[in-house]
């Protein structure tokens, strides 16, 4: 059997696929599982500097696994456990990203829709194919996408947001661009090469400070404005006081290339 998740380095990169071409890249339990595992092993990987999450095949991910899910009705509870446990599931992956340390970009090619939309949402960037199409379309089958608007509604406005949640209506890719879920739209031949393009640029920094900035940047949106820059104020401070830093600042100040470890 074939793996749901794939992983491959290159260089700073790491590069995830989901590997459930035939399923649309379905969000199954065992995708979930490895998808968990695949970030807390990176989490701690301090030569990777960004990731790469994209699908095989002709879609992202169309959200949700809805036959394994339906599969669970027969129970005695009539799945309510499972689908708890399975939504508890998806939520610890998908705040999983915005707490990773190194930056995660989507590379969006096809349908993206429902818990793949909230995934796309969830990345710290995304790069679309021309042809890619956004969705929270769970209500045209009577399931309202509660949990995938969380992350949509932080990236989309609220009224578009709730236009199409309650419509299914879907976004094009430049509709996507147009509404701040994705950061640029390329054709799709262009995909690959310019996901990785934009992984290289961001894996060249350097990684502690990228890595103070990831973290103050989700703690600082939760916050007023006021306590957003008492808390950023320190954050900065303490990454002026890094030796990589110093090295960073004189070398600009001496017309030069940091000395920066690889």
């Amino acid at each position: 059997m074939a793996e749901v998740l794939l992983r491959e380095n290159d260089g700073a990169i790491a590069i995830l696929t989901l590997n459930r071409p035939d399923q649309l890249n379905a969000l199954s339990e065992a995708l979930l599982t490895a998808l968990q595992a695949a970030f807390d092993t990176i989490a701690d990987e301090a030569d990777t500097k960004a990731v790469i999450l994209r699908g095989a095949g002709r879609s992202f991910c169309a959200g949700h696994d809805l036959r394994e899910m339906q599969g669970k009705r027969q129970g005695p509870d009539g799945g309510r456990a499972y689908y708890q446990a399975l939504f508890q599931q998806c939520s610890k992956m998908m705040t999983t990203i915005p707490r990773l340390p190194q930056p995660v970009i989507a590379e969006v090619g096809g349908l993206a829709t429902a818990a793949g939309c909230q995934l796309v949402a969830s990345c710290d960037m995304a790069v679309a194919g021309s042809e890619a199409r956004f969705g929270v379309n769970g209500v045209n089958i009577g399931l309202f996408c509660s949990t995938p608007m969380v992350a949509l509604s932080r990236n989309v406005g609220r009224k578009k947001t709730f236009e199409l949640l309650t419509t299914g209506d879907f976004l094009g890719a430049d509709q996507a661009l147009e509404h701040g879920l994705v950061n640029r739209v390329v054709p799709d031949a262009e995909l690959g090469a310019e996901t990785m393009a934009l992984a290289e640029k961001v894996a060249s920094k350097l990684g502690s400070a990228v890595r103070i900035g990831k973290r103050a940047f989700y703690e600082q949106l939760e916050m007023t404005l006021e306590a957003a820059y008492a808390h950023t104020g320190n954050v900065i401070a303490e990454n002026m006081l890094h030796k990589d830093t110093a090295e960073g600042v004189q070398a600009f100040l001496e017309k030069r290339d940091p000395d920066w470890p690889d």
